[in-house]
Formats: C-alpha cells, sequence, structure tokens
C-alpha cells in the first residue's frame, strides 16, 4: 500500500505541469466548454508554420513538433480568421515576426464588423484589446491574432449584437480580465448567438473584453476533458506550452 501511494505521488510529481483548466458549463439554456489561462503559471503562444514554414493545420501537427523538443500541448483552438491558403486575415505576430499587417477598416464577413479587436499575448500579461485602440497605444505582443467582432468592449457587448438574433451558429472566442492575469477561452456546445455568447463572457465570467474568433470550423483540443476536435486544416492556433510530455508522464 505505501510503495503503491509512493508511486502515485511520483506519478504526479513528473507529471507535465499546467495551470490551465478545462471544463464543460451551462449558462442561460446553453452549453459550452471553457479554458481558463493563468498567464503568471500558462505559457501561451500562437501557431501557424513550423521551423520549415509549413503550415501546421491540425492540433496534431503542433503536439507532434512540441513532443519532438520535450514539450507538450495540454490546450489549444483555433485563434482568429484566415484565407484559403490558411494565411490570416488581420494582424497576426509571432516568434517569427509578422505574417499580416493590423487591419483597421470595415470589411466583409464578421471579421470586418467593427470594432473589432487583437489577443495580445505580452510577457507579463495578455489582453484583448480593440483594433483603433491597439493601432493607437502599439502595446508591446509577443503573439498577437487579430479577429473580429469583439463580444465585449470595456464591459460592454458589441452594439450589433441583437438579444433576438436568429443567426445561430457554434461560436469560440477569448476574454481577458482587467489586470491581463485571466484568460478564458471558450467555445460553444449548441449553436447560439453573437449576443448569447458575448453574455457569457460579460455576465457569467466577468470578463470586460472579449474577442470572438469563428464560427462552425471552431475546434478545440483539451486533453485534461478527453478532447481534441479533428477537421480541416487551420490558420492561426493558440495554445498553452508545457515542458515535459504525456509520454513522459505516462512512463513515471
Amino acid at each position: 500500500m505505501i510503495r503503491w501511494a509512493v508511486a502515485v505521488v511520483l506519478a504526479l510529481w513528473a507529471a507535465p505541469a499546467a495551470a490551465v483548466d478545462c471544463r464543460d458549463i451551462a449558462y442561460d439554456g446553453n452549453r459550452y466548454t471553457i479554458c481558463e489561462v493563468d498567464v503568471a503559471e500558462d505559457e501561451l503562444r500562437l501557431f501557424l508554420k513550423n521551423d520549415a514554414g509549413e503550415i501546421y493545420g491540425h492540433f496534431s501537427t503542433i503536439e507532434n513538433d512540441l513532443t519532438a523538443k520535450g514539450q507538450s500541448l495540454p490546450f489549444a483552438t483555433n485563434a482568429g480568421m484566415y484565407h484559403r491558403d490558411r494565411s490570416p486575415v488581420g494582424l497576426y505576430r509571432d516568434s517569427d515576426g509578422e505574417e499580416m499587417r493590423l487591419i483597421t477598416t470595415p470589411g466583409p464577413g464578421n471579421f470586418g464588423l467593427l470594432p473589432n479587436g487583437v489577443l495580445c499575448i505580452g510577457a507579463a500579461r495578455t489582453d484583448v484589446i480593440e483594433t483603433l485602440t491597439f493601432a493607437e497605444t502599439e502595446p508591446s505582443c509577443r503573439y498577437a491574432t487579430q479577429s473580429g467582432p469583439m463580444l465585449v468592449i470595456d464591459g460592454a457587448l458589441h452594439p450589433r449584437f441583437l438579444p433576438d438574433s436568429t443567426s445561430y451558429f457554434i461560436r469560440n472566442g477569448v476574454g481577458t480580465s482587467a489586470d491581463g492575469q485571466r484568460v478564458v477561452f471558450a467555445i460553444s456546445r449548441n449553436a447560439v448567438t453573437f449576443h448569447q455568447f458575448g453574455s457569457l463572457f460579460r455576465d457569467h465570467l466577468k470578463l470586460p473584453s472579449a474577442l470572438y474568433f469563428d464560427g462552425n470550423i471552431s475546434r478545440l483540443h483539451a486533453p485534461q476533458i478527453n478532447r481534441s476536435d479533428a477537421g480541416f486544416m487551420m490558420g492561426p492556433v493558440v495554445g498553452v506550452v508545457a515542458d515535459g510530455t504525456k509520454s513522459d508522464a505516462a512512463t513515471n
């Protein structure tokens, strides 16, 4: 019994540590999966291309790349709209530099439904920032991805969201706290309106800023809850990187 207890403690100690917390919730008659990231504990990154310049496209491709480097991917989701060739529609910046510039003008589709915004991952904080504010303040971002529309702007829902909308889709997005330390990613488990989705971030998660990522193509990688969605190739992906691999944890 003592040997078994010691083995369990050693296995837990050796497992890759990540504070990201993924769970299923219900709010206002709808079902969601949320993943909360603690900026002080988790390393958030954006992913688009590997070292050879090839589009990652799938969670499994990113995971395999990280495993080869002795790391793991405890969470990931699609992070912004992209063209048919998987190139970003708006601003995209990662460790390789700036792939696409900031777009500040209105346009077609959800991306152009201003105000839209940017997820800015900095050295000590992560923020959702409205695009024009981003252009004016030029915050320091290690990683940045632009998408739209904004869901919540300074505690208010996007002005174009209608309570009686009939536009229902699976949706995913991200919200951030005022101090930039709490980041919550959410994906709906049933079709919802923009108004319902924005209300989740503002009224239930209590986040003053939130950004829409995409609709029916939205996918989630969350091994913690035994979920890793497959599908067509994606463009930008945001994820948490942890030291150690799944195989490392399994062998201890």
